[in-house]
């Protein structure tokens, strides 16, 4: 592969690959000047194709302002895909936040060159792996204490950019915006490194190459740069398919989602048979009470509505005992049906998300978070009932 390579704008590198030209820029995501830089840059060199750090999915959502109208609330907790949507929006939100501090659009550097790219005619080439594959990879990754740790780091996140100066969005240049986001994450479980920025790395780096056309503008992030230089001097193929495989869970996870429940059943039985009738009983109410009264708290602090929070009291004693079944899944539905979303809470969520409180007062973001919490207490209820339980029977 040859391979040349020329600096000549900070943050621009001129790369000649496979007999291409290619022109890689690194913005940062929230900074005017990248933004007029992308733009300048495209209408200059005028090239074949421009590469964006987008997934299909986020170029459709630039290109289709409207895209929101067409969400199936339902569908998505059907799909359990309720966490993984609601941390994508709490992303979106906290990039959205800081950009509006310093008054330019979130992501306007990738705006720009679809922009502009459509004016000179070139093909647009969305170059990063799908979003949902990303946190999909990662939430995989992850144990049950780090998965909790995970979401009120995200919570948490919700009121952070205040405090972000101008000068710390320069650094930013420097890195990826979701690595960004989960640094202190990143400190304690390093596969994040791995699965946010490496696998991303060559996978930006195995399309830009690919991608046709003899000379190709690539508008990355400022942190992704050094990854997708070094990929593309190797000359070693990338297997684009195996970097979007969504990992199986391992057979732990899947051994105790059906060993807990058959031994919270058996520990049910022992209580009877070993102990008599009532401690049996009183083993059955603590595991009620204990899923039932945190499950309901989860509803309650996502603002359920009363039905809601009801369901989730009365469901989640059965759906920890089923492995198919979720007691979010349960009190989800429920608010969906109770408060309905409405054509003006889809078109609301860009300007809700950038608040705590629009998170909560959106009805559509309301129910992800309804389906979030709900399950955290019946999991907080489960760990706590289980002690409990053995408690009685000593």
């Amino acid at each position: 592969m040859d391979n040349l390579e020329a600096t000549d704008h900070e943050g621009i590198d001129r790369i000649s690959c496979n007999g291409k030209e290619i022109i890689l820029i690194g913005t940062a995501h929230v900074s005017k000047e990248s933004a007029k830089l992308v733009t300048d840059v495209i209408e200059n060199e005028r090239p074949d194709t421009v590469c964006v750090e987008l997934c299909a999915t986020r170029l459709r959502s630039i290109r289709n302002k409207e895209e929101w109208r067409n969400m199936d609330i339902v569908k998505v907790i059907r799909e359990k895909k309720a966490l993984l949507l609601l941390m994508n929006l709490m992303l979106a939100s906290f990039q959205k936040r800081i950009a509006t501090k310093f008054d330019i659009k979130p992501g306007q550097e990738m705006i720009n060159a679809v922009e502009a790219a459509e004016k000179i005619e070139a093909l647009i080439v969305p170059a990063d792996r799908d979003i949902q594959t990303t946190l999909t990879r990662v939430w995989r990754s992850m144990g049950l204490w780090k998965k909790l740790k995970l979401i009120f780091q995200l919570v948490f996140s919700l009121g952070n950019s205040d405090e972000i100066t101008e000068e710390e969005i320069e650094e930013m240049k420097q890195e990826d915006m979701l690595k960004t986001l989960l640094s202190d994450m990143k400190r304690s479980h390093p596969v994040l490194e791995k699965v946010l920025i490496d696998e991303r790395d060559q996978f930006l780096a195995e399309t830009i190459r690919t991608s046709p056309g003899e000379t190709i503008v690539a508008v990355v992030g400022a942190g992704h740069a050094p990854g997708i230089k070094r990929y593309m001097a190797n000359n070693t193929p990338i297997d684009l398919d195996e970097l979007s495989q969504i990992p199986k869970a391992g057979n732990f996870g899947k051994i105790m989602k059906w060993l807990i429940p058959l031994a919270i059943v058996v520990l049910f039985a022992a209580g009877f048979f070993m102990k008599g009738k009532g401690v049996g009983t009183d083993m059955i109410w603590l595991w009620i009470a204990a899923n039932g009264i945190f499950a309901g708290l989860g509803a309650l602090v996502a603002l359920a509505h009363p039905y809601t929070i009801i369901t989730s009291i009365l469901a989640a004693p059965l759906t920890s005992l089923n492995p198919m079944i979720a007691a979010g899944w349960v009190s989800g539905l429920v608010e969906a049906i109770s408060r309905k979303p409405k054509v003006k809470d889809l078109e609301s969520i860009p300007e809700d998300i950038l608040s705590v409180r629009g998170f909560w007062r959106n009805n559509v973001t309301r129910i992800l978070l309804v389906v979030v919490f709900t399950n955290l207490g019946s999991t907080i209820g489960t760990m706590t009932a289980i002690p409990l339980m053995l408690k009685v029977m000593n």
